[in-house]
């Protein structure tokens, strides 16, 4: 399907308006006007791109202000800014590559933060062998804040049962529970708390829930410091500029933006009794079916979802999303439509 405008609420497919629940834009920021005149405002100020490199000469003040707010929001020490959740990913593996050689993922760990030669966490339903060793080493261990298919934050109680030999460095990708996990800007990363943990990473695309094409970083400033003089991250361009003036402009956006979402889902999930094939949350603001017929059922009723092939699921992937800029009008449709569906499979 391809459609000539930005996906909002409603789609035109050949002519014909569809409610569209797919995408990312869990806060609707991508479509709000509001918080378009923001970017436009940032173009205006600090033009349409910024190639040069953040550790010439020549520095923009909005990047220090933005990465600033960034870190005290998310409750980090530091933060910086990149021009997408994937580098922002290579860039953490590639430093951290350097000093260490233990690495290893979650199930269904984000391509973006998967080292080449990562070892499962788990084999067989059992820690990897190597983190039960008496072995003093530093490791490195990542993970994504929600998992794909799953509708809550990934448990970290796994990191009670690693030896305690092992000084983990944590990487956890936020982008998809970045600005609407708990409240306002709480994240997965703050609730983890381990006595084995020597470091805390949080890495996030910025272009979901904030309608932010860019990506993030948040650390202690060691780490961040160091990360700053890294070639990649040095000869690479920054994240627009014009984008990091109208989040700090739209905080108020932001809010605004959140209580609606809250609002929504908790009028959708209102006496929603949905069978096994489908997986949800009231609080997530995804509904997962493992049955691939569901995309063609909303279809018939006017309605499209993410339907893909995505490289960490074994099956294609169909993703039910709610935004913000949802009307009552159109949850009632979905429910009634889910409902009925529910019933006849």
């Amino acid at each position: 399907m391809v459609i000539d405008g930005v996906p909002d609420r409603e789609i035109i497919i050949n002519g014909k308006p569809f409610l569209y629940f797919g995408g990312t834009s869990y806060l609707g920021l991508s479509s709000n006007e509001a918080f378009q005149n923001n970017v436009i405002s940032g173009i205006k100020k600090w033009g349409t791109a910024y190639g040069s490199s953040r550790n010439a000469n020549i520095k923009l003040a909005v990047f220090n202000k933005a990465e600033h707010l960034f870190a005290k929001l998310i409750g980090a020490d530091a933060a910086v800014t990149c021009s997408s959740g994937t580098l922002a990913g290579k860039l953490v593996l590639d430093y951290l590559s350097k000093n260490i050689n233990g690495f290893y993922h979650y199930p269904k760990t984000h391509p973006a933060i998967l080292h080449p030669n990562s070892k499962p966490v788990f084999v067989d339903g059992k820690l990897h062998p190597n983190l039960l060793t008496n072995t003093f080493e530093t490791i490195v261990i990542t993970v994504d804040a929600f998992l794909g298919l799953e509708v809550m934050p990934t448990s970290f109680n796994f990191l009670n049962d690693i030896s305690s030999h092992k000084k983990i460095i944590l990487v956890v990708d936020e982008s998809h529970s970045l600005g609407i996990f708990g409240n306002y800007f709480e994240t997965v990363f703050s609730t983890i708390s381990n006595e084995k943990l020597f470091k805390k990473i949080i890495v996030s695309s910025l272009g979901k829930a904030l309608g932010i094409s860019g990506g993030i970083i948040a650390a202690d400033e060691d780490f961040i410091d160091g990360l700053k003089e890294e070639p990649n991250f040095v000869s690479s361009s920054s994240i627009n500029p014009a984008y990091l003036e109208a989040f700090l402009g739209s905080q108020e956006i932001i809010k605004i933006q959140q209580k609606k979402l809250k609002s929504n889902l908790a009028f959708l999930f209102d006496g929603l009794n949905l069978n096994s094939d489908f997986k949800f949350h009231k609080n997530y603001p995804v509904i997962y079916c493992i049955n691939e017929e569901i995309s063609n059922f909303l279809l018939t009723k006017n309605m499209v979802i993410t339907n893909f092939k995505y490289p960490t699921y074994k099956k294609v992937m169909s993703r039910i999303v709610i935004t913000a800029n949802h009307t009552e009008a159109d949850l009632y449709s979905l429910k009634q439509a889910l409902l009925k569906v529910s019933k006849s499979y």
